[in-house]
């Protein structure tokens, strides 16, 4: 399978840009950062979904750069906190909670409080295509799991260390690469893209 040409990953994040280029390897398509860019000034992420963020991103992107852009938006959805902290996953407990051992610290303290630890979990990603201002292609995936008693593993990033998959026992943390990308949200929605991209070849230019 290849579709050839090559697209633009959306993000900075180091550890977002290798899972993606994983998942879409062989599939001839060059995958770059925003880094292989001049720096273009972040979109404000107003959306109300993961969806919203996404197609926001993706067609921001595309428009500002000429070029065919996959943008992602993902998070995890906590059933004991009513949804959070969602869309607002990276930026949860704002300039109080930097880092990401000071988020978990807040999800931990919300779900004592109401009772919740241990609660179902999910982790979602959706992501857009876009050339310009239209979009191309949507797919959506998702994981579910539950909040792990306590933050384990050394690998994956993010709020992975507390997210428990039970068919394997383990953190998505405490899973390598190809683990995760077998099972993970993120996986899950590039797989369907992959899959989709030896049919569009005129996407790329």
């Amino acid at each position: 399978m290849s579709a050839g040409g090559r697209i633009v990953a959306a993000t900075t994040n180091p550890n977002k840009l290798r899972e993606i280029r994983g998942i879409l390897n062989g599939t001839g398509v060059q995958v770059v950062g925003l880094d292989a860019f001049p720096p273009v000034v972040e979109p404000e992420e107003t959306g109300a979904t993961f969806a919203e963020n996404a197609r926001q991103k993706a067609t921001y992107y595309s428009t500002a750069l000429g070029a065919t852009v996959v943008a992602e938006d993902s998070g995890l959805e906590v059933d004991g906190l009513g949804g959070e902290p969602g869309v607002h996953s990276a930026r949860y407990g704002g300039q109080a909670a930097p880092t990401y051992p000071e988020k978990f610290a807040l999800i931990y303290a919300g779900l004592r409080a109401r009772g919740a630890l241990g609660c179902p979990a999910r982790f979602v990603c959706a992501l857009a295509v876009a050339d310009g201002a239209t979009i191309l292609y949507e797919a959506r995936g998702t994981i579910e799991g539950r909040v792990h008693d306590e933050p384990r593993g050394e690998h994956g990033f993010g709020y992975d260390p507390i997210f428990f998959f039970p068919p394997l026992g383990l953190t998505l943390a405490e899973l390598d690469d190809e683990e995760k990308a077998a099972v993970s949200h993120r996986g899950a929605a590039f797989r369907q893209l992959r899959d989709h991209l030896a049919t569009r070849p005129a996407w790329f230019r």
